[in-house]
């Protein structure tokens, strides 16, 4: 599509999100050469470490090292009040290539604190150093040693849930179909929290309308991401990548769908949502308005960055009464 016939997302985005882009423009991040990873993951880390200040801090948090598959996976446990209902597994997003457990410190400390639940986050193994499906194979793993190992963590892994935020949406889906279809018990898996997530779609309506360098989406950087996850080109088409190829008639735990206004993804949530509501299956959508992908990280500055935590912390609680 021609630049100019893309919607001005820049006209149209709230106050609040124009105010995190000034910021964030008075604040720029050294440059950094866009074929060396370990620096861009750095720059990363160093740019989310202002929005992961403040906020409520757990009862007890610990960094727990997990045997997986090839090594051991990082994760973080935080528990928010004893004898917890439930257990939410959270997946950070960064495009499969960024992120880890510090950048999304303060999602995971505010969904404890709003759900009351013990939230693990998994650091699992990025791209393209390791490929699909192995970061999934690590998930489910991870979900595996804490349903064994709950009493010695003091968990309530009857009822869990995943969670994630883009890639990590992704990623909480393909994990819960992967135990699905691999008969694979790790609890009973009570909710899906979706945010922004991407779910297969390879061209829509808002990858072309959407997306620029105030997100990091256009459609080369789309396009970079899937390279690097995927190990060939037939992988698109896996039922755990391009997730409308697996069944998703039945089966399906209630799902909680949420976008942002202005956000490339927004169609491969709506399809999420349709397809789950045509097949009966449980599901809530909402799209927070006047925002951008990633939006979720500036809770320290964005009320609806809180609001939509809240929101999905809420849907979970009520899939455990």
């Amino acid at each position: 599509m021609k630049p100019e016939n893309k919607v001005r997302v820049l006209e149209r985005i709230s106050p609040q999100m124009r105010e995190i882009l000034a910021f964030q423009q008075a604040h720029p991040q050294p440059a950094v050469d866009e074929s060396d990873l370990p620096a861009q993951r750095r720059a990363y880390s160093d740019e989310r470490r202002y929005w992961n200040e403040g906020g409520p801090q757990p009862v007890r948090s610990q960094d727990i090292m997990v045997p997986t598959f090839c090594y051991e996976t990082k994760t973080r446990i935080y528990i928010s009040q004893e004898r917890a209902q439930g257990t939410l597994f959270y997946l950070h997003g960064g495009g499969f290539v960024l992120g880890n457990l510090d950048t999304h410190d303060r999602i995971m400390r505010l969904l404890a604190h709003y759900t009351g639940c013990t939230v693990i986050g998994i650091d699992y193994p990025l791209s393209p150093e390791t490929k699909f499906p192995q970061g999934i194979e690590d998930i489910v793993a991870v979900c595996q040693f804490y349903y064994h190992h709950a009493e010695s963590y003091a968990l309530n892994m009857e009822q869990i849930g995943l969670a994630g935020d883009s890639a990590g949406a992704m990623l909480a889906l393909a994990s819960m179909l992967w135990m699905r279809d691999k008969n694979i018990h790790c609890g009973h898996v009570k909710g899906l929290l979706l945010w922004y997530g991407l779910y297969g779609l390879r061209d829509s309506a808002s990858r072309r309308l959407y997306g620029g360098s105030w997100d990091g989406l256009t459609q080369e950087d789309l396009a970079f991401y899937e390279t690097a996850y995927l190990n060939k080109v037939s992988d698109r088409e896996s039922p755990y990548y391009c997730l409308f190829n697996n069944n998703l008639s039945n089966a399906i735990p209630p799902c909680f769908i949420a976008t942002a206004e202005y956000d490339p993804l927004v169609d491969d949530s709506v399809a999420l949502y349709h397809v789950l509501q045509e097949h009966g299956q449980e599901c809530s959508y909402k799209m927070y308005p006047g925002t951008l992908h990633a939006f979720l990280h500036y809770s320290r500055m964005m009320d609806i960055a809180d609001e939509a935590l809240r929101d999905g912390a809420q849907y979970f609680r009520q899939q455990l009464r």
